[in-house]
């Protein structure tokens, strides 16, 4: 499968991050004023990058390209949660953490800058201890407001959003990506079960002619939860000119998957949803549409009379669940073990988002 917008836009995540100062993946932030996290960590197994991987022809896509990609997908919602980790990083060491306005000339793109701290900052029906927003101080008359960054916390528990605009926080490196917004919610609230838990949400993606990259993704919604060794993950990616064996397009990557932290293992079960669907039953994502159903109707109707053993052979990796390790995807369909059966039957109580509302995803500024 082609993969160059992906790695597109996963150069337009990391790109952003130059704006602050560096850190580790795994580095926790300093000042008690501060969260000391804003993330969950997500085992190599469900999330890796294969966007480097030798792209295929669209009629040779197999099963494991699915899952395989899967990889880079849960990457891509991952390395922007990241990117929220060196933000706050940045807000620590430069010790931002009170009322405050202040305008400064990036290193990056060279242009004014406009930061806002304020206190006990209301949104979403939530007061926040913090809000923090960095503008381009010369768009601020524009329809967006300039609007590059926006940071609302809590402290105890830690709870918090991040919005992110990559066009105004750096013109030059991120010209290509003028619509493109990220959103990470992270909470250690324990309001949806967990003990830790983000909803990440990528929107305003340019997707690429359907020439050169069928495939490309234009936004992503992925919810991430953390109880103990076990992290559970669901969601969907927008791929508006996904295409397979007909001449349908407009698809949905909807996933639910469950992973060990020690054991770095994982389980995911994968549905190609139409993107017109407007619906959050897990049978009808995950079951009508899964990969192996979606694979055979549109061979069956493209070749209708293809040999049995020719089919069956195709469809080999298609079967759910997808099993993974620290390498990735290992196989579909058969167990390796009872380690993964577990993490198998954590995956049923979880459903994707609706493929329609993936599709006319928006993310906006306070």
């Amino acid at each position: 499968m082609k993969n160059r917008r992906l790695t597109l836009a996963m150069l337009a995540i990391f790109g952003i991050a130059t704006i602050f100062t560096g850190c580790k993946k795994d580095e926790e932030v300093k000042g008690n004023k501060l969260p000391a996290r804003f993330k969950v960590d997500i085992p190599s197994s469900l999330s890796k990058n294969n966007g480097q991987k030798k792209s295929v022809n669209i009629d040779t896509l197999k099963g494991n390209e699915i899952y395989q990609n899967l990889n880079t997908f849960i990457y891509v919602g991952e390395s922007a949660a990241d990117l929220v980790q060196a933000i706050m990083y940045s807000i620590s060491v430069n010790n931002i953490d009170h009322a405050m306005d202040i305008t400064y000339t990036s290193n990056e793109d060279y242009r004014v800058k406009h930061l806002v701290v304020v206190e006990n900052s209301g949104f979403e029906n939530l007061t926040y201890q913090f809000q923090l927003t960095i503008t381009d101080k010369l768009s601020e008359n524009a329809a967006d407001g300039g609007k590059a960054l926006q940071v609302f916390w809590n402290t105890n528990p830690i709870k918090g959003i991040a919005i992110v605009k990559p066009y105004n926080c750096n013109r030059g490196q991120n010209a290509g990506y003028p619509d493109a917004l990220y959103r990470i919610d992270y909470s250690e609230a324990g309001e949806l079960g967990y003990n830790s838990h983000m909803i990440v949400a990528i929107a305003g993606l340019p997707v690429a002619s359907p020439l050169t990259d069928p495939y490309s993704m234009s936004s992503l919604k992925m919810f991430a939860g953390k109880n103990g060794d076990n992290i559970d993950v669901y969601g969907n990616s927008e791929h508006p000119n996904a295409k397979f064996f007909t001449n349908e397009t407009g698809f949905n990557w909807a996933f639910v998957a469950s992973s060990s932290e020690s054991d770095n293992i994982g389980v995911a079960e994968v549905g190609l949803p139409s993107d017109s669907i407007n619906s959050t039953d897990r049978n009808v994502l995950l079951k009508d549409n899964s990969i192996h159903n979606v694979f055979e109707s549109q061979i069956l109707y493209t070749w209708p009379n293809i040999n049995s053993t020719d089919l069956a052979n195709y469809l080999q990796n298609t079967s759910a669940p997808g099993y993974f390790n620290s390498t990735g995807f290992i196989q579909g369909g058969t167990s390796p073990g009872a380690q993964w059966d577990a993490l198998y039957t954590r995956t049923e109580a979880l459903t994707p988002y609706s493929p329609l509302e993936m599709k006319n995803l928006v993310i906006s500024f306070k």
